[in-house]
C-alpha cells in the first residue's frame, strides 16, 4: 500500500537514502532541504514526487512551506547539522542556530503537519550518540540530541495514539561526513567489528514507522560502540 511519506532533511546523506528508498517502494515521498531548486533536483533522482524549500533553522517559515503537501502517514525528521562548540570557546549564534534548527524546528514541523497525521501515522526524529558519548567540540550537539529524546516523549504523549520515535546513529561510515576520516580506532571499539551503514539506518527508521507497538523509542544505531 503506497504510504504519503514526508522526509525533512531529504537532500543529502542519510535523509535522502530514507527519501529514495520510500519512494522505490513506491511510497508518495516529498522531500525538503534549505534550497528549493536543490530540493527539487534530488526529489527527480531519486523517484520523490516532488523536492521543497524549507529551513528548520527559521522555523516562522515552515508553516508556510508545508501548505501544499497532503496527508501525512510517515513523517521523518532527518535535517541535522553540526557546530564545533565549546564552554571555552562558546559561539552563542552557533549554538542558538544548532538548538532552534534540531528542537524548535522539529516540533514546529510536527505542527504544522498536525492536521494531515491521523491515528495510524508515525514519526521519526533523528537524533545521536553525541549525547551519550561527547566529544571536543560536542557541547552543543550532545545537549541538543539529548533534547531529542524529551521531545519524543511529550510528542508520544500530546499526540497519542500517533507513535513517535527516535533513532540515534552513532558513527555512520559510509556518510558523507564519516566516509573520509580515519576509522580504524572507531571500529576497534565497535563489538560488531563495523560501523554502521547508511542501510542499517534506513533499516532501523523502517522498523520504527511500521511496527505499531513500538512508541516512544530511543533507538541506539551504533553497533554497540564503546568508549575507552
Amino acid at each position: 500500500m503506497s504510504r504519503g511519506v514526508v522526509v525533512i532533511g531529504g537532500t543529502s546523506g542519510i535523509g535522502r537514502e530514507i527519501a529514495r528508498h520510500r519512494a522505490e517502494r513506491g511510497d508518495e515521498v516529498v522531500l525538503t532541504g534549505r534550497d528549493a531548486d536543490r530540493a527539487r533536483t534530488v526529489a527527480k533522482e531519486v523517484g520523490a514526487a516532488r523536492g521543497l524549500g524549507l529551513d528548520l533553522s527559521r522555523p516562522r517559515e515552515i508553516a508556510g512551506a508545508l501548505t501544499d503537501v497532503g496527508r501525512v502517514d510517515h513523517l521523518v525528521l532527518a535535517g541535522v547539522s553540526r557546530d564545533a562548540n565549546s564552554v571555552t570557546e562558546y559561539d552563542i549564534d552557533a549554538a542558538i542556530h544548532l538548538v532552534t534548527l534540531k528542537l524548535v524546528g522539529y516540533t514546529e514541523v510536527v505542527h504544522a503537519l498536525r492536521t494531515r497525521l491521523h491515528e495510524d501515522s508515525a514519526i521519526v526524529l533523528f537524533g545521536g550518540q553525541a549525547k551519550e558519548r561527547p566529544y571536543p567540540g560536542a557541547t552543543t550537539v550532545a545537549t541538543v540530541n539529548a533534547g531529542v529524546t524529551g521531545l519524543v516523549n511529550t510528542l508520544a504523549t500530546e499526540l497519542a495514539p500517533i507513535r513517535v520515535n527516535a533513532v540515534h546513529p552513532g558513527v555512520v561510515g559510509d556518510s558523507p561526513f564519516w566516509s573520509d576520516k580515519p576509522q580504524d580506532i572507531l571500529i576497534a571499539n565497535t563489538p560488531t567489528g563495523r560501523l554502521a551503514t547508511m542501510r542499517d539506518v534506513v533499516d532501523a527508521v523502517d522498523f520504527l514507522l511500521g511496527n505499531r507497538s513500538v512508541n516512544a523509542v530511543n533507538l541506539n544505531v551504533d553497533g554497540g560502540w564503546l568508549l575507552r
